[in-house]
């Protein structure tokens, strides 16, 4: 099998819209295919259904919905890159030589691999998307990786390695809650880094860059 699409990386919409179109530019022949957050919109569906209940399919849908809207928003700003609905659409982009923003609403209706769930966000959807991609995966957020809390609280301490069963331990992180499962299912690593500094999400994508001096997270879910 070619391998046209070296890493998915998943940009938080936390870091929406400067740092994520910064780093989308920034992504620029590394063979990256790009899948975006629902950020603030997606957090207004959570708040008004704290309100209002709305369904677990809405919710999910309309979630997905959001990450559409940032991908569409985020290429508008970027003119190396050109939005995929597909994986077929992916891997052609790719090959033009330019840097595929997965639009995924459409693509998971057919596939519809998950259940209607808040555990369900981006990191699972690009978790998914790497699989068929046969793909690297970077969560890209707004914090350095993974912690044993939050990472403002007291007395919480940084990860540089964790493995993923050991994380479905954990209430709660900067990633999903489904994606150690996947990860575990799928046999395959991932990397959690702070899209703030472009430069070490490049520095991870690099294959002739062998100094990491800087904190990311390493998710094992590759159990030998």
């Amino acid at each position: 099998m070619i391998i046209i699409v070296k890493q998915v990386v998943k940009i938080g919409g936390s870091l929406f819209p400067n740092y994520a179109i910064e780093l989308a530019n920034r992504l620029e022949g590394t063979d990256s295919c790009i899948v975006l957050g629902g950020g603030e919109f997606a957090n207004l569906i959570r708040k008004y259904n704290s309100e209002q209940h709305f369904s677990e399919e809405v919710n999910h849908w309309t979630a997905i919905d959001c990450m559409d809207i940032i991908a569409k928003l985020v290429n508008d700003k970027v003119d190396s890159a050109k939005l995929a609905y597909s994986i077929e659409d992916v891997n052609v982009i790719s090959e033009e030589g330019l840097t595929p923003i997965f639009v995924v609403s459409e693509f998971l209706k057919v596939e519809d691999p998950f259940e209607c769930s808040w555990d369900v966000t981006s990191d699972s959807i690009a978790a998914y998307i790497s699989h068929l991609l046969n793909a690297n995966l970077l969560i890209v957020t707004n914090v350095n990786g993974i912690y044993t809390q939050e990472p403002k609280e007291p007395g919480s301490t940084f990860i540089s390695k964790i493995d993923a069963k050991t994380l479905l331990t954990f209430q709660e992180s900067s990633i999903d809650v489904m994606l150690p499962s996947l990860l575990l299912r799928f046999g395959t690593d991932c990397y959690v880094v702070n899209g703030k500094y472009p430069e070490r999400v490049l520095s991870l994508i690099d294959d002739n860059v062998n100094d990491y001096n800087f904190d990311y997270t390493q998710i094992i879910g590759d159990i030998k």
